[in-house]
């Protein structure tokens, strides 16, 4: 094989690339003679077909497979005798393809961007300023009234049942005059406007009182799951034993209880919890920025126009959609990146390669069971369809990369803060909501 360099700008590569013909011929028979002991043709016993039959029969696909892997094989020892690294997919093309015969060398043009050299980057100049917010008192209160308002509480009441309202009552239902399975209940506390039953059901029950009865007639739907009822009439004797209107829940050990908790302290320690857990996450958000800021302007190298530009034209791309959200789909015109866009691109790329850079070098790497953790917290947002979830995700390596790229990055910013000079700092709610939201701004 023989390697000739044709370009050499900046990041960009071109060579030219000679595979002997020799090569070719001496692969071609090693396929056939691996080949010929399990080929029978037409005259000739199995393994006793003639090298000249097998090559006129055989030989032009057998070839072509041979071109190919030559081609490939060709690429591949190239990258690992230069040490070069695609910044994207390599263009690849047999320059002497027309007019091509046997006999002839085959002869690639290989052109590609390469990735650069990252330099190195000391991290103990780094210094970052890490905020700290602590679960107040008022706001633990401001959120169990939050729970208070959504807490579901009824008291009793006196008269008529409306909408809105609680009933409890004991019923059985009968198709046929014959009661069936399931359609039975004692002291069943149903709230009116819920649609939890039957269509039609609930609104004949507003207007009772305690102590009242009646026959609730209904329909059960044709696509009901029970197909014994789907579509039949069916009665229900009911007698209402208690009305109830809806009220302010008491913050108290009974509301805890509804969310969950086994008393209000219980409740109390989990809201904190959960607040500080937040207050962390937006912590994290500005000490991310301030360290990607801060390296952005200690690292500089070359980047490869192709990144830069597909990325300037991904941020274009997104951000016209942020200002058209009528529009779902990409049957839209164009959409020409700005000079804005390209600096960001190109703030992205640079800190993308050198934190891709540093993980490799350092070995890091997202485990199985950070990847399994993450695959179910997507899938929270499909209620229902978490299975099909899960089988999309194994099923395509574009939305696993999708996944572990911003677990694969932070690991490597929690490498890169454990160097740094990190400092605490107290602060208020309002004072951490005021530094997230200068991130949106910039």
């Amino acid at each position: 094989m023989q390697v000739t360099e044709t370009l050499n700008e900046g990041l960009k590569r071109g060579y030219s690339i000679t595979v002997p013909s020799g090569d070719i011929d001496a692969k071609v028979n090693d396929k056939l003679t691996e080949a010929q002991p399990e080929i029978a043709l037409k005259g000739f016993r199995k393994g006793k077909v003639p090298m000249a039959m097998l090559k006129k029969q055989f030989g032009r696909q057998v070839m072509g497979e041979v071109i190919q892997e030559s081609i490939d094989g060709a690429v591949q020892d190239h990258f690992q005798a230069s040490g070069d690294r695609p910044a994207m997919q390599p263009k690849i093309e047999m320059t002497n393809q027309e007019g091509w015969k046997d006999g002839d060398d085959i002869v690639v043009a290989l052109t590609y961007e390469a990735l650069p050299e990252v330099p190195e980057v000391d991290f103990s100049g780094v210094k970052i300023e890490r905020l700290t917010v602590e679960a107040a008192e008022a706001d633990i209160t401001e959120a169990l009234e939050g729970l208070a308002k959504n807490a579901k509480t009824f008291v009793t009441k006196k008269g008529k049942s409306a909408k809105g309202d609680q009933i409890v009552i004991d019923f059985l239902g009968k198709v046929d005059g014959e009661a069936f399975e399931g359609g039975a209940a004692e002291d069943y506390p149903l709230e009116l406007g819920s649609n939890s039953f039957i269509p039609g059901f609930e609104d004949q029950l507003i207007g009772l009182k305690a102590g009242d009865e009646k026959d609730v007639e209904v329909s059960f739907p044709e696509a009901y799951q029970a197909e014994h009822l789907a579509g039949k009439a069916a009665v229900f004797e009911c007698k209402v034993k208690e009305v109830k209107k809806p009220a302010d829940a008491k913050i108290d050990d009974d509301m805890a209880k509804q969310f969950g908790a086994e008393s209000l302290d219980a409740l109390k320690g989990q809201i904190s919890e959960r607040l500080g857990a937040e207050y962390a996450g937006a912590a994290r958000q500005v000490v991310k920025r301030q360290l990607l800021d801060q390296l952005d302007g200690l690292v500089s190298f070359d980047l490869p126009p192709s990144l830069v530009e597909a990325e300037a034209g991904q941020i274009a791309h997104q951000l016209w959609h942020e200002e058209n959200p009528d529009v779902q789909g990409h049957d839209h015109a164009h959409v020409e990146p700005t000079e804005e866009h390209k600096a960001l691109a190109a703030r992205r790329v640079r800190l993308g390669l050198l934190l891709a850079e540093l993980g490799q070098k350092e070995k890091v790497e997202v485990t199985d069971a950070e990847m399994t953790q993450a695959i179910m917290n997507q899938a929270r947002q499909y209620p229902g369809q978490e299975r099909e979830f899960f089988q999309f995700i194994q099923q395509n390596a574009g939305a696993q990369q999708q996944l572990r790229a911003p677990l694969f990055e932070d690991k490597v910013i929690d490498l890169i803060l454990e160097r740094a000079k990190v400092t605490d700092k107290p602060v208020t709610k309002e004072e951490l909501q005021a530094e997230v939201e200068k991130l949106d701004q910039i």
